[in-house]
Formats: structure tokens, C-alpha cells, sequence
């Protein structure tokens, strides 16, 4: 080894502080280095497990999200409906109440037409008897009695309304 240029000693003495560095490294670098990726790996790890369980959880609340939305929906189409309902009801009644409320009030002016139409007639049939007693006690030449000329004179005309009715 001497031909080589190699010193036997220098070389052990080489080799024997690089296999104690290589212990010191082991035990000084190595050793935590390797613990450090183990337990950064076991928190990548963790990490990966608790972004599954996220994921999942996430997924469960869409599901459960999407679930009450479409509750939600069906709840406020039920509301919608009976809303609806309610308002035909309402619409209804109201169209009937003023159905009512218009044939009560033509009824009223029926009867007020046909009473006022009595009134009249009857004003009429007094001025007729009375115009009749007149021009028979002018035709005569004497007075007449008006009360019972007038009821003769207003019996032939109820006979005569009965005649026409029938």
C-alpha cells in the first residue's frame, strides 16, 4: 500500500473517524431527522384522515342541506296552496255577499217601484172618482155624495183590476 501512496495507520485512523463520525451522525442527524419524518408523516397522515372525515361530514351536510331545502320547498308550496285556497275562499264568500247584499237591494227597489206604483194608482183612482162625482153631478145637476160615489167608483175599478189580473 506504500507503492500506492496509502499510510496504513493514516488509513485506519481515516476509517475508524468516519465510522464514528458516521455514529455521531446517525445518532445526532439521522435519528431525529428520521423521527421528524415519522412524525410529519404521521400528521400528513392524520392530516389525509381528518380531510376524509371533513369530506364525508361535508357530503353528510349537503345531503342533509339539500334534504331540508327540498322540505323547505314542499312546506312553503303547501303555505302557497292554502294561501290560494283561502283567497278563492274569501273571493268566493265576497262575491256572494255582494250577490246577496245586489238582490236585496233590487228586491227593495222592486217594492219600492210597486209601492210607489200603488201610491199612484191609488192617487189616480181618487182623482178619477173625484173627477167622475164631478162631471156626473154637473151631467145631473145636482151634488152627489162623494164617499159613497167614490167607494162604488173604487169597488168597479178593484173589479175591473181583478178581471184584468185573471
Amino acid at each position: 500500500m506504500e507503492k500506492l501512496g496509502i499510510d496504513l495507520a493514516s488509513f485506519i485512523a481515516q476509517l475508524v473517524n468516519f465510522g464514528i463520525l458516521l455514529v455521531v451522525l446517525y445518532l445526532v442527524a439521522y435519528k431525529p431527522i428520521l423521527k421528524m419524518m415519522d412524525a410529519r408523516s404521521a400528521r400528513i397522515k392524520e392530516s389525509l384522515e381528518q380531510a376524509e372525515e371533513m369530506k364525508k361530514q361535508a357530503e353528510a351536510a349537503e345531503v342533509e342541506f339539500k334534504k331540508q331545502i327540498a322540505e323547505a320547498s314542499k312546506q312553503g308550496q303547501a303555505v302557497i296552496e292554502r294561501a290560494s285556497k283561502t283567497a278563492d275562499e274569501i273571493r268566493l264568500r265576497a262575491m256572494d255577499e255582494a250577490r246577496g247584499e245586489a238582490e236585496a237591494l233590487v228586491s227593495r227597489a222592486k217594492a219600492d217601484i210597486h209601492r210607489e206604483r200603488d201610491e199612484v194608482i191609488d192617487e189616480l183612482r181618487k182623482e178619477f172618482a173625484d173627477l167622475t162625482i164631478l162631471a156626473a153631478g154637473k151631467v145631473i145637476g145636482k151634488t152627489l155624495d162623494k164617499s159613497a160615489h167614490r167607494d162604488l167608483i173604487n169597488q168597479v175599478l178593484e173589479e175591473s183590476n181583478q178581471l184584468r189580473k185573471n
